[in-house]
Formats: C-alpha cells, sequence, structure tokens
C-alpha cells in the first residue's frame, strides 16, 4: 500500500528532507507547525501556500535551462544555439579544467551547482576508515582519534577537490537547480509556479527516500 510505504520511512529522513525544502524555496518551519500535516498532499499544499508570491504558470526547469545555457555560452565563449538540454556534461567540462570552469559557472549564475563529487572508492574507503576508528576508539584511543582525523580530513578534501560529474546532461542539471535553488533559477524570483511544488517534492521524496512515485498519492499518510 501506498500509505504503508511512506509510513515507514525514517523521520529522520523526512526531516533531512525538509531541510532541503527550506534551502530551495528560502523558507523556515516552525517547531511545531507541521504537526497537523499528515498526508502527502497537506504536505504540498503547506509549502505552496506558504510561499507569499505571485502565481506564475511560466516552466521553471525552461526558466533554469536559459539562464543555465546563457552561463555556459559566457563561460565557455561558444555560440548558446549548440547547447541543448541533451548536449553531454563530459564534452563542455572537460576534466582537466572541470573544477575551474564549475566554479566559474556558479559565479555567473549566483548560487552552487553540486554537480562534482569525490570518486566512489574514495569516498567509501575514507568512509570505512571512519568507522573502524570510531570501534578503534574503544581499545586505543590513540590510534582511534589518528584514524578519525585523517579520515574526516581525507573526506574533506575529496569533496572539496573531487571531479566526477555526477549528472550527464545539461538538462539534468537545470533540473537539478529547478529543484535546489527554485527561486533563483526562475527569470522572476518574486514569483513561483503553484503547480510546479508538488512535482518537485514528488521527485525529492521518490529519490531520497526511494519511494516509488506512483505510490506518492496526496492521500499517502505521513506518520
Amino acid at each position: 500500500m501506498a500509505d504503508d510505504e511512506l509510513e515507514n520511512v525514517d523521520p529522520d529522513d523526512i526531516s533531512d528532507l525538509l531541510v532541503k525544502v527550506e534551502k530551495s524555496f528560502d523558507m523556515k518551519f516552525g517547531s511545531t507547525e507541521l504537526m497537523h500535516i499528515f498526508t502527502f498532499g497537506e504536505l504540498c499544499d503547506h509549502i505552496a501556500n506558504k510561499i507569499q508570491l505571485e502565481h506564475s504558470n511560466d516552466c521553471t526547469s525552461q526558466q533554469a535551462f536559459y539562464k543555465l545555457r546563457d552561463a555556459m555560452a559566457s563561460t565557455f565563449q561558444i555560440d548558446h544555439k549548440t547547447i541543448t538540454t541533451s548536449s553531454a556534461l563530459v564534452g563542455l567540462l572537460p576534466k582537466q579544467t572541470r573544477r575551474s570552469l564549475v566554479k566559474k559557472l556558479e559565479v555567473h549564475l549566483g548560487f552552487k551547482l553540486h554537480i562534482l563529487r569525490p570518486p566512489y572508492w574514495a569516498s567509501v574507503t575514507l568512509g570505512i576508515l571512519l568507522i573502524v576508528s570510531c570501534v578503534a576508539l574503544f581499545f586505543n584511543w590513540q590510534i582511534g582519534l589518528a584514524g578519525l582525523a585523517f579520515s574526516n580530513a581525507g573526506l574533506w578534501f575529496a569533496n572539496k577537490f573531487g571531479n566526477i560529474l555526477d549528472l550527464q546532461t545539461v538538462g539534468q542539471v537545470a533540473k537539478k537547480m529547478t529543484s535546489e535553488s527554485y527561486f533563483k533559477s526562475r527569470r522572476n524570483p518574486k514569483t513561483f509556479n503553484k503547480s510546479e511544488i508538488e512535482e518537485i517534492l514528488t521527485d525529492w521524496f521518490s529519490n531520497d527516500l526511494g519511494i516509488d512515485k506512483s505510490k506518492l498519492t496526496r492521500e499517502a499518510k505521513l506518520s
């Protein structure tokens, strides 16, 4: 059942997702504000109603693509007509200069894209070292502390300098912009498309919590 699957989600995972909502939609939830929200539909409506801006029917993802395309054309000194939603990022962002080019794009856009990550092997290795170091604290605190310091420093370094692309196409980046920096991706940041809120939340619940979109009905219970 749709209700059962959503009810079985860890409340902490939902709390983490709501932090993303606050960041993207520039809002803050009070400590007891969502106490009387029981279904996915009620949550979507509450968030949409909380945005005190003029409604507009235009498409944010399309506007995000145009913004991204113009930023890429200016940064890479290429004709914007050569950039489409299906354009491959690896061709536009060569590995040797990828980090610097992404930083220039972010400066042009005015917000972070979060499209680069360290290699999986580095994240997994350092993550295992972090866990082992926590266990080692109970047996030899000096070794445990040294391991924690090394693994934390390694994770910070890997995340800061990782240059592996998380996405494949320009269109995927535009969609990510729409969900993570909604207002900054719009042509007019003082308007919003109310119908898009539920779509964005559905994508988040599905991708972050591993829930099939078909089960994210408006009646699906949150608790």
